[in-house]
This record gives C-alpha cells, sequence and structure tokens, in this order.
C-alpha cells in the first residue's frame, strides 16, 4: 500500500509538471518530508543601446550584465521576450533514528543556458542553481557564497538588480555555520586573468590549488540587519609562459533597515583579486604582467536601494549601484573598464498574495579607461507567480 500511495504522489508530480499547472504541495512518506515550489516569470523589456549592439543570444538581453553594455559603434533598440527566469525548486527533509534533520535541496531555471533559439521554440536548457545537503550547522554543495549578502539584493523586476556594487556568485561549498551569527567556508577556487595589456579579454585558468576561504558575522538588531564578511583567495596561472601564485583578499560590509514598512538596502565591498565575485565578473581577478608574473586587480563597489510602500498592492524601488576598478592601466591598457553603474525605478503592483507584476525603468553606463563609454536605457515589464 505504502508502494502504491508514493507510486500514486509521484504521477501526480510528474503529471503538474507536464502540464504546467504547479501546486505547492508537502507530503510525508515515512519519515520523510518533501516539499516543492518556484514561481513562473515573464519578461517584456524593450532596450536601447547608444554605442553598439548586444547581439541575439547575449545573456544581456535576459537580464543586465554590466560587462555587456555596448561601446562603439552605432545605436541600437531592441525587444526581447522570455520565461527563462522560471524557476522551480524541490526539498528532501528526513528525521533520523536520533531526532536530528538532515535535508537536500536541488533548485533550477533556465537563464545563460544554450540549446535554444528566439526562432521556432524558444526552448532552453535547465541549469542548476543551488544543490546542497544540509546536516547540523554543515552545509555541503553548492549554494550562495558565504561571501555574500544577499539581504541587500533589491526586489527588481531585473534579475539582480544592482549587480555592479554587489558581491554574487553562487558555487560548491562546505559551509559550518555557528549560533552566534557566525558562517565559515571553504569554496571552488577559480583565477580569471586579463592578458598583458588586455583590456577586457579574459582568460579562465583552471590551475587554482588552493580553494577560497570566507568568513561572514551576521545578526539582527531591531529593525537593523548587519553582515561583515571577508576573503582570502591564492590566485594561480600556469601556462603560456606564466608560472606564477598571488593573493587576493576582500571585505564586504552590508545593512538593511527597516523603517516602518519601508526600507534601505546598502553595502560596500573593496578587495584586491575578487574579480569574478563582484560585478557579474565585470573585472577579473589578476592581469599578467609584462615579465609574465600576476598582479591581482583591485575592485571596490556601492549600492544603495530604497523601497517604498504606498499600500498593501503598491511599492517603488530606487536603485543606484556602482563598480569602481582600481587603475592599473600600464598592465591592462586603456581598454580595461574604469567604471559601470546602473539607475533604476520601479513599481511593483501586489495583484494577489501569489501574482507580482512589475514595471521598471533604468540607465546602465560602462565606461573604459580611454574614456570611451556606452549607455544602456531598458524599460522591463514582467510578470510573477509564486507557487
Amino acid at each position: 500500500m505504502a508502494s502504491l500511495k508514493s507510486l500514486t504522489s509521484f504521477s501526480a508530480l510528474a503529471g503538474a509538471l507536464l502540464v504546467g499547472t504547479f501546486v505547492p504541495t508537502t507530503q510525508a512518506h515515512a519519515d520523510t518530508q518533501f516539499s516543492y515550489g518556484g514561481y513562473l516569470k515573464f519578461d517584456a523589456m524593450v532596450t536601447r543601446t547608444d554605442s553598439g549592439a548586444l547581439p541575439s543570444g547575449s545573456i544581456g538581453r535576459d537580464f543586465y550584465v554590466p560587462s555587456l553594455t555596448p561601446i562603439g559603434g552605432d545605436a541600437n533598440t531592441y525587444t526581447d521576450f522570455h520565461i527563462r527566469e522560471s524557476r522551480f525548486f524541490f526539498r528532501a527533509t528526513q528525521e533520523l533514528a536520533n531526532g536530528e534533520n538532515i535535508t537536500g535541496y536541488v533548485e533550477f531555471d533556465f537563464l545563460g543556458t544554450p540549446n535554444g533559439d528566439k526562432r521556432v521554440t524558444n526552448s532552453y536548457t535547465p541549469r542548476v542553481r543551488h544543490a546542497y545537503i544540509q546536516y547540523q550547522n554543515w552545509l555541503a554543495g553548492q549554494f550562495w557564497s558565504n561571501f555574500m549578502d544577499v539581504t541587500i539584493i533589491p526586489e527588481s523586476p531585473d534579475f539582480i538588480g544592482n549587480p555592479d556594487g554587489i558581491v554574487f556568485n553562487r558555487q560548491p561549498q562546505i559551509r559550518y555555520t555557528t549560533a552566534n551569527g557566525w558562517s565559515f567556508s571553504v569554496e571552488a577556487p577559480e583565477t580569471t586573468v586579463t592578458p598583458y595589456q588586455g583590456g577586457t579579454a579574459r582568460i579562465t585558468t583552471g590551475d587554482t590549488a588552493m580553494p577560497d576561504l570566507t568568513a561572514r558575522y551576521q545578526a539582527q538588531f531591531e529593525n537593523v540587519h548587519v553582515s561583515l564578511a571577508g576573503i582570502y583567495r591564492q590566485l594561480e596561472y600556469r601556462q603560456q609562459g606564466v608560472n606564477d601564485t598571488t593573493a587576493g583578499y576582500g571585505i564586504a560590509l552590508s545593512t538593511k533597515i527597516d523603517i516602518g514598512p519601508h526600507d534601505v538596502r546598502a553595502g560596500i565591498v573593496h578587495g584586491e583579486g575578487i574579480g569574478r565575485y563582484v560585478g557579474v565578473n565585470s573585472t577579473n581577478d589578476a592581469v599578467i604582467t609584462q615579465d609574465l608574473n600576476l598582479d591581482a586587480l583591485g575592485y571596490t563597489g556601492f549600492t544603495v536601494a530604497y523601497r517604498h510602500v504606498w499600500s498593501e498592492q503598491y511599492r517603488t524601488n530606487v536603485i543606484f549601484t556602482r563598480g569602481q576598478f582600481k587603475d592599473q592601466r600600464e598592465l591592462t591598457g586603456v581598454n580595461a573598464n574604469d567604471h559601470t553603474q546602473r539607475v533604476a525605478v520601479n513599481l511593483m503592483y501586489q495583484a494577489n498574495e501569489k501574482l507580482i507584476i512589475g514595471a521598471e525603468l533604468s540607465q546602465a553606463n560602462r565606461e573604459l579607461l580611454s574614456a570611451d563609454d556606452g549607455a544602456l536605457q531598458r524599460f522591463q515589464l514582467s510578470v510573477r507567480y509564486a507557487f
């Protein structure tokens, strides 16, 4: 009988996935609790770039990526519709014989994946967002980097909203979290490198031996959330005549302050050799010197967002975010990024407890050390149903 019930439950879930009629559920099977959910999201965007084009198929056509704002070329305007941010998760929590719980979690969406086009079917391959095991104070698997504070990501129709000035990274890791707000992690290493005088060119080395090490403290003081995080890394490249290692470090301070129903979210991050953690890798970790060594690249990011709640149905978010890169033109050349930034304002309409409709106007800018620059203006409309 138990097997028949399990088969019936699985068939119901499979049928729901096939027809697209998702209903949130939590069911018990022996000593294991299963749950699933997510959201369906439709995005419509009209984008204008004043200095060059974003080609069809570019991830910058799906959501804002700071380093992809075009520089050099004619103005272009294009319209994109997609549902690629839609996501689904599955969770299993089991009670052990000693009364403790162990949890497994997996989540996927369709952003940034190949094997799709806009010509006929608009079909895209799923990608893993999170996949981890949680037991006692330990987490093992893929999750947000411990160097990142998700609390300061603003409400926005855009996928991230404020990527220029924040830490944004998901990757495999082993993390230990204490009861008093501390967490420590050993995370997957990788180094991205700019060739000598290479501007914005990128080499992904795959040569790093030592994992990235992070520590974070977060606390809630009445209406104020605070987070302080640090990271230490070894950057390595052992190809094309280069055989060198250099250190990278970073520190991030962030806060969310509730002001009645409204809130302010702000953060600053600074470091050298942290390029792949910040600005969606809008700068690299290191640059190759003339004598074939590595030199860490510097970065400072700022973000602030204000959320104003007009009523139970309407709220507005005003967002400013900026990534500033250390001027090392003697190594990178003048075609490397000097800074990127984004300003946005949106209106979010809570149609009911499950459905949100958002509209956002934004302007983004990217400037090179040569002073050449480009701007990206975007109007985005989104409809999201959470289940």
